[in-house]
């Protein structure tokens, strides 16, 4: 993990990211597939629950929620 990539875990609110790394079996990365988030692919962090709650994020014009730890294995560097 490079200083730019990031777990999605980490990004703040209302901030634009690209998808870098999915990291996770075929089965996973077939799933976040089907809810439009690949690698390359940009989404905006809507927000992110305090307690180790779920990650919600826009992509495609829709919104996803991913539990704490989906999310933390999908690595994506900020787009300023």
């Amino acid at each position: 993990m490079t200083a730019k990539t990031l777990p999605l875990t980490s990004v703040i609110p209302g901030m634009t990211a690209r998808i870098v790394d999915i990291r996770g079996g075929y089965g996973f990365q077939k799933k976040l597939h089907m809810m439009g988030l690949v690698n390359g692919k940009k989404l905006r962090v809507v927000s992110v629950q305090p307690l180790r709650g779920p990650v919600t994020v826009e992509v495609n014009g829709r919104q996803v929620t991913l539990g704490r730890g989906m999310a933390g294995k999908v690595l994506v560097e900020v787009i300023r």
